[in-house]
């Protein structure tokens, strides 16, 4: 099999800019019981808060209000909930003294935990020390290899860490720019080098192209498939060479869910076991917003990896996202 790929990386966002826009935050609302600010990038704003979203969560008594950055937050609200999804080490301490002078608020969720998922070692690391009961199926994490400068000793680190071609390759730090979410597959060690630090190397898992991506939201767990990478044959191997790039394959236009799979392939893993996880990863990693990107080891029923855990992912493209999330919310404050 040839892969149909290109040097060239394009990004697909999971959170593409909407042609409709949410209505203004000055229309007449009713009186809200539950008020939300909110600290968004616009493409987050118009991705995330959808006319029908704002229209359902009204009805359940919740107002959503844009948080103004060129005032002190303090100074703005009163909120019940803050939700934000903004970078930088600025915003990550206002967020923190927020926190200590109004304790009441719930703040979804706290800057020193989204950190975890920042960077791509610690964010597998903290997987790879769960120790879940195999009842339902075994979890796992790739085999990977951080190159943190002078790319052009990869080559030898890659052999002495026991890794072989090919190799995913992406950056090491997730910031949400396009350049976080470049993805390359390297089919020899020379090439490697060409590549820039930092960045991290995985072992490549043939999973029959299909990567289960599990949104959590509180307690709330909702699974969607998604096309990814293809599987790799040993003459694909043996007559590729270099490093392709590939746009993000797990994106919300790759959807696998109303495709005629097999049913060996199209199976979810299995509910007790997302759960377990999920249960975990909030417990260690202080998050209420996340999601995982799982894959299954092809010819197995049971051996899982997980590949990638994102922050506040862009749940705009998860099915049913307007009632979950409201009922998130409203949980929030009745706690």
């Amino acid at each position: 099999m040839k892969l149909n790929a290109t040097v060239l990386y394009s990004c697909v966002d999971d959170e593409k800019e909407e042609a409709s826009t949410p209505p203004s935050e000055s229309s007449p609302l009713e009186p809200a019981s539950i008020v939300v600010g909110y600290a968004f990038t616009s493409k987050k704003k118009k991705s995330f808060l959808k006319p029908k979203f704002i229209r359902f969560a009204r009805n359940k008594g919740i107002q959503f209000v844009p948080i103004d950055l060129k005032r002190a937050l303090s100074e703005q609200g009163p909120f019940n909930i803050v939700l934000h999804k903004l970078e930088g080490r600025d915003w990550s301490q206002v967020i923190e003294d927020y926190q200590r002078l109004h304790p009441d608020v719930t703040v979804v969720d706290p800057p020193e935990a989204i950190q975890h998922l920042r960077n791509r070692q610690s964010m597998l690391e903290v997987v790879a020390d769960l120790k879940l009961p195999e009842s339902y199926g075994k979890v796992c994490t790739p085999r990977q290899l951080v190159i943190s400068k002078n790319p052009t000793s990869v080559p030898d680190e890659v052999i002495k860490a026991g890794l072989t071609v090919p190799l995913v390759v992406k950056p090491l730090v997730v910031d949400g720019s396009v350049k976080s979410h470049t993805l390359f597959l390297a089919y020899d060690h020379i090439s490697l080098s060409e590549l820039e630090a930092p960045m991290v190397l995985q072992e490549f898992i043939n999973h029959s192209g299909v990567l289960f991506k599990v949104f959590i939201v509180g307690e709330s767990i909702k699974v969607v498939r998604r096309f990814s990478l293809p599987d790799l044959t040993e003459t694909d191997i043996s007559t590729n060479s270099g490093v392709f790039g590939f746009p993000r394959v797990s994106g919300a236009d790759s959807s696998a869910d109303d495709v005629d799979l097999d049913p060996a392939v199209a199976e979810l893993p299995p509910q007790p076991m997302l759960e377990m996880l999920a249960k975990e990863l909030h417990h260690r990693l202080g998050l209420r917003l996340f999601n995982m990107d799982i894959i299954r080891q092809k010819g197995t029923k049971d051996l899982y990896y997980i590949i990638d855990i994102n922050y506040f992912p862009g749940y705009g493209k998860m099915p049913d996202y307007e009632q979950i999330f409201t009922d998130f919310l409203v949980s929030l404050v009745q706690s």
